[in-house]
């Protein structure tokens, strides 16, 4: 298993649609920033066969520092949830598991 970065994305696109990777950059970042504008507004972004992000509230609590066993107060927190749609689910579950090197 190995990481892709937005580089490799880029230039993926680019080669696929023949298109210079200086014009797909702007596009894929424009992209991105719409799905945390959307995100920060508390919208639901929803892509068919793909998946939905959303983001949850996870609510205050208590934790424990392991190291001390000393209870500390975590504050309330807005968290991104990603859920698969039809298509990925269907496509991770008949692919090859990768197993890390």
């Amino acid at each position: 298993m190995s990481t892709i970065t937005k580089k490799e994305l880029i230039d993926r696109i680019a080669g696929c649609t023949h298109t210079r990777p200086g014009v797909v950059k702007p596009v894929v970042q424009s992209f991105l920033n719409e799905i945390v504008r959307e995100l920060v507004k508390g919208n639901r972004l929803e892509f068919r066969d793909f998946g939905v992000f959303e983001t949850r509230i996870r609510p205050a609590r208590t934790a424990r520092n392991p190291k001390t066993l000393e209870e500390v107060q975590v504050r309330q927190t807005r968290v991104v949830r990603f859920k698969m749609g039809r298509l990925m689910k269907q496509r991770l579950s008949t692919a090859e598991p990768q197993v890390p090197s």
